[in-house]
C-alpha cells in the first residue's frame, strides 16, 4: 500500500480555508434567507432554478442533479415548499415515473422578494471581500473541482 500524499503547509492552509469559508458563508446565507424571507438556502436555490427553467418547471431528477442534492432531500424540500404554495408537482405525461416541480406565482413572488437581500448577503460574505483576481482564481479553481467530481459521478 502506498504512503498517503500528506498535505504540505500550503495545501493544508488552502483546505482549512476552504472548509471554514464554505461553512461560514453557507451559515450566513442560510440565516439571512430565513430571517428575511422564511426560506432555507436549498429552498431559495430550488426557486432560482425553477425560475430560470423553460416553462418554470424541471423534472425532480434534473433538479436534484443540478442542486447536488439527494432525491429524498429534494423531495422533502419540495414537499415543504408545496405546502407553502411556492411550488407544485405534476406528473410527466410521457413517463409515469417522472415528476416535475413547477414554480407557482407565489413562489415567483417570494423569490423576487428574497433576491435583493440574498444578493446583498452574497456580496458582503464573499464577492466584495475578494479582489477581481481572487474572484477569478476562486471561480476557475472551484469550477475545475466541480467539473472533475461531476465527471467522476461524485
Amino acid at each position: 500500500m502506498d504512503e498517503p500524499r500528506w498535505l504540505d503547509d500550503r495545501e493544508m492552509r488552502a483546505w482549512r480555508g476552504f472548509l471554514a469559508a464554505s461553512a461560514l458563508v453557507n451559515r450566513r446565507l442560510d440565516q439571512q434567507l430565513k430571517d428575511d424571507s422564511g426560506l432555507s438556502h436549498p429552498q431559495y436555490e430550488i426557486l432560482v432554478r425553477l425560475a430560470a427553467a423553460p416553462d418554470q418547471e424541471l423534472r425532480m431528477t434534473e433538479l436534484a442533479n443540478g442542486l447536488i442534492n439527494s432525491k429524498s432531500g429534494l423531495t422533502y424540500q419540495v414537499g415543504q415548499m408545496e405546502k407553502a404554495g411556492l411550488v407544485r408537482r405534476r406528473s410527466c405525461p410521457s413517463d409515469v415515473r417522472g415528476v416535475f416541480a413547477v414554480l407557482t406565482d407565489a413562489g415567483r413572488t417570494r423569490l423576487e422578494e428574497a433576491a435583493p437581500g440574498h444578493v446583498r448577503a452574497v456580496r458582503e460574505a464573499l464577492v466584495d471581500v475578494l479582489t477581481p483576481e481572487q474572484l477569478d482564481a476562486l471561480a476557475d479553481g472551484l469550477g475545475e473541482v466541480s467539473r472533475r467530481l461531476r465527471e467522476q459521478g461524485a
